[in-house]
C-alpha cells in the first residue's frame, strides 16, 4: 500500500459515488458562509470600501457591467461610465458619480476580483483516491487529497495536503507537489520536478520534459542528456498546453507568484523571477533570465541567454535577440526589440513611405522632362 496521511472519507459507498461524479458548480451560484446571497455591507467590509446607498441590498452573483441585473455586483473600470448598468451594486473609484448603491475603492478591478473569488469558491475537495488511479506503493499522499480517475503517480512522489489531482494526470517518480495545489485534467509532470504550494496547472501542460539540446557530431545530431530538473515556486499558475523544460544541468526555475498563459514555452535552464507575467504563445530559449515583475506580451520570441531585467515590459510580437539585455523598467517593442518611443517613430516613418514614393516618381518625371 502507498502511504496515505489520515483523512476523513465518510461512508464508503457514498464516498466512491461522489468521486465518480464530475465536480460541478452552477454558473451563477454564490456561496458565502453557506448562504445564497450577501449584503452590500459585507462586500464593502471584504474589500475595505466605502458604501453609498443601500448597504442592506442582497447580492447573489457577479456580472459584467453590461449584463448585470438587480441581484448582481459589477465594477466600473477606469475611464468607463457605469450609469447605464442595471447592477444592484457597482464597485467604483473615487471619481465616479454617485446617486445609486456604490462601493468606492482605490482599485475597482482588483476589488471585484476579490469579490468574485468569494462569490464563486472552488467546489469542496472530495478527498480520496479513485479506484482507477495507479499510485506507487511508496508515494506519500497528504491529508484531504483528491486524486481523480486514471491518475498515475510514480515511486517516491509526495502530494501535499488538500491538493487536487485531476483526471488523467501523469506524475512521475520523485515528484514533490506542495499543499493546496491544483492539477487540472491531463497534466504531465516528469520525474524529479518540485512544485510549490497553491500552484495551479491547467489541462495539458507538461512540466519537466527534456530541453531541446543536441550536438552536431559529424553528419548527425547527438542528444545532449537533459539530467537537470524543474522547480516551481509557490502560487505559480501555468496555462493550458504550456511547457516548462527541465534543465540540461542544474534546474529550470520559476519564482513565486509568476503566471504563464496558455501555450507558453519555457526552455531549459531558464530562470524566471517572482510575479512575472508571460502571455500566450511566447517562447523562451535556453538560459533566459527574467527578473521579478517583468511583463512579457503574447507571441514574443526570446533568444538564448537573453536577460529581461526587473519590471521591464516586452510588447506583443517582439523579438529579443540572443544575449540581449532589456534594462530594468524599459518598455520595448518590435523585432529586433527596441525602446517603444523609437519603435513608434519608425512605424510613423514607414507609414510615410507611400507618399514619399509618389513624390519621388513625380520628381523623376520632372527631371526627365527638363533633360529632354
Amino acid at each position: 500500500m502507498h502511504k496515505i496521511a489520515s483523512c476523513s472519507l465518510g461512508g464508503a459507498n457514498g464516498f466512491w459515488r461522489s468521486l465518480c461524479r464530475p465536480f460541478q458548480v452552477p454558473a451563477r451560484v454564490c456561496i458565502i458562509q453557506g448562504r445564497g446571497s450577501v449584503r452590500v455591507q459585507e462586500i464593502a467590509e471584504l474589500i475595505h470600501g466605502t458604501i453609498e446607498g443601500d448597504g442592506t441590498r442582497e447580492i447573489a452573483t457577479a456580472a459584467s457591467l453590461d449584463t448585470a441585473e438587480a441581484a448582481d455586483v459589477a465594477f466600473v473600470a477606469k475611464g468607463k461610465n457605469g450609469s447605464h448598468s442595471r447592477a444592484g451594486c457597482l464597485i467604483v473609484n473615487a471619481d465616479h458619480p454617485g446617486g445609486r448603491t456604490l462601493i468606492r475603492v482605490r482599485e475597482p478591478r482588483t476589488a471585484f476580483a476579490q469579490v468574485v473569488t468569494k462569490l464563486y469558491p472552488p467546489p469542496p475537495i472530495q478527498a480520496g483516491i479513485h479506484p482507477s488511479a495507479v499510485v506507487s506503493a511508496d508515494a506519500w499522499i497528504g491529508v484531504n487529497v483528491s486524486i481523480a480517475a486514471h491518475v498515475a503517480i510514480g515511486a517516491g512522489s509526495h502530494i501535499g495536503d488538500r491538493s487536487r489531482i485531476g483526471p488523467g494526470c501523469a506524475i512521475g517518480a520523485g515528484v514533490t507537489v506542495g499543499n493546496r495545489a491544483t492539477l487540472h485534467a491531463r497534466v504531465t509532470i516528469y520525474d524529479g520536478v518540485t512544485i510549490g504550494d497553491r500552484v495551479v496547472l491547467h489541462s495539458g501542460c507538461v512540466i519537466g520534459a527534456d530541453g531541446f539540446g543536441f550536438v552536431l557530431s559529424g553528419d548527425h545530431y547527438e542528444k545532449f542528456p537533459q539530467i537537470g530538473r524543474v522547480v516551481l515556486g509557490n502560487d505559480v499558475e501555468i496555462g493550458a498546453n504550456a511547457c516548462v523544460d527541465r534543465a540540461a544541468l542544474g534546474s529550470t526555475e520559476i519564482g513565486d507568484g509568476t503566471k504563464l498563459d496558455n501555450m507558453v514555452h519555457i526552455g531549459h535552464n531558464c530562470q524566471i523571477g517572482r510575479h512575472v507575467l508571460i502571455v500566450a504563445q511566447t517562447g523562451l530559449s535556453g538560459g533566459v533570465v527574467v527578473e521579478d515583475y517583468a511583463v512579457i506580451g503574447g507571441q514574443v520570441g526570446i533568444g538564448d541567454k537573453a536577460r529581461i531585467e526587473s519590471r521591464a515590459v516586452i510588447g506583443s510580437g517582439a523579438g529579443i535577440l540572443t544575449s540581449k539585455i532589456v534594462r530594468s523598467g524599459q518598455v520595448v517593442w518590435g523585432t529586433p526589440a527596441r525602446p517603444l518611443k523609437e519603435y513608434l517613430q519608425q512605424l510613423a516613418h514607414l507609414a510615410q513611405l507611400p507618399a514619399l514614393k509618389r513624390r519621388l516618381i513625380e520628381l523623376e518625371k520632372k527631371i526627365g522632362s527638363s533633360n529632354e
